[in-house]
């Protein structure tokens, strides 16, 4: 008499449910939601630390510290995992630097700076368009990311609400260089090592690569800032436990979207980023009690609507 096998279903495969739509996507919007929390605890972190504005050096202290120990931590893991740290070739190593400069070095130098000089809110709104540069990216770089009207669709409307936020009163609708200006600086460097990722987890294990991209990265946040004589001028409890939280998010956000970004086309988990901006955004009025202004909700809801026509069909 003939048993029937049960059909296996690939979910219950670790290493396949981040090719999996429905848990890719919910792995995504994970990542993002986490990052979004990112931008109010970065500027209580700076208030615990009592950083300034024009403190520079302790800026990237802040910084590279977060990232050095999220990435020694990813390091560690794949090691008791036994995850094989062999580099592809030694032409490998110039690419792998180069990503962490642009991954995290620059990447998170230029969002600090940016921060520091602009309300939560809007820096977070205003970086969602690396959402639409990786979309555009991609179909110019990858032939499995293909230009479509959808995605033409979306990244205009996307982009028009970037720019919703430029108009309201004198006050929330002026362009700064060192707020606004550094934060899309910061967006231009998260597309490009977006679209790095896959290159470089041909190279060298995902795991291992991301945990190198952020000490390496870390690494070299902290050497100008030890020329610059940056430290933290106060450590207060409170801002140890923020540099704590920071580094949970990188080293858990980080692992998923780089896994993702291997098994999966970029556009179409890079879009789920737009969650980033409306977390952000909300997180920063609630917690660093800042006004959400009416062009806030005009921005994150076509920047959302951008995110959905990106994502309609396939493709």
């Amino acid at each position: 008499m003939n048993k029937m096998k049960k059909p296996q279903t690939t979910v219950s495969q670790p290493g396949r449910i981040f090719s999996h739509p429905v848990w890719a996507g919910c792995l995504a919007l994970g990542a993002a939601i986490l990052w979004g929390f990112a931008y109010p605890l970065i500027k209580i972190g700076m208030t615990e630390f009592c950083i300034t504005p024009d403190m520079t050096g302790s800026k990237m202290v802040f910084a590279g510290i977060r990232f050095f120990f999220s990435g020694l931590i990813i390091l560690v893991a794949a090691v008791c995992l036994k995850r094989s740290f062999k580099v592809k070739s030694v032409s490998s190593i110039p690419f792998i630097v180069v990503f962490s400069l642009l991954n995290t070095t620059l990447h998170y130098a230029f969002f600090y700076f940016g921060l520091s000089h602009s309300e939560g809110a809007r820096a977070a709104i205003l970086n969602s368009l690396s959402v639409f540069l990786v979309v555009i990216f991609a179909c110019v770089f990858f032939k499995s990311d293909r230009m479509q009207r959808h995605k033409v669709a979306g990244c205009a409307v996307g982009i028009a609400g970037i720019f919703a936020l430029h108009a309201g009163n004198a006050d929330s609708g002026h362009f700064t260089l060192l707020g606004d200006g550094f934060i899309i600086l910061n967006a231009v460097c998260s597309a490009l090592a977006s679209l790095m990722t896959r290159r470089l987890c041909r190279m060298v294990d995902v795991f291992v690569g991301t945990g190198i991209s952020l000490s390496l990265g870390g690494f070299l946040l902290l050497l100008p800032a030890s020329w610059g004589s940056g430290t933290l001028p106060s450590i207060t409890p409170s801002g140890v436990w923020v540099l704590l939280a920071l580094i949970a998010i990188s080293t858990i956000s980080f692992v998923l979207y780089n896994q993702l970004l291997l098994v999966n086309p970029v556009g179409k988990i890079a879009i789920y980023n737009s969650l980033i901006p409306v977390t952000g955004a909300l997180t920063s009025c609630i917690f660093l009690h800042e006004p959400f202004r009416p062009e806030y909700v005009v921005a994150v809801a076509l920047a959302t609507a951008g995110i959905l026509l990106i994502n309609k069909g396939k493709g």
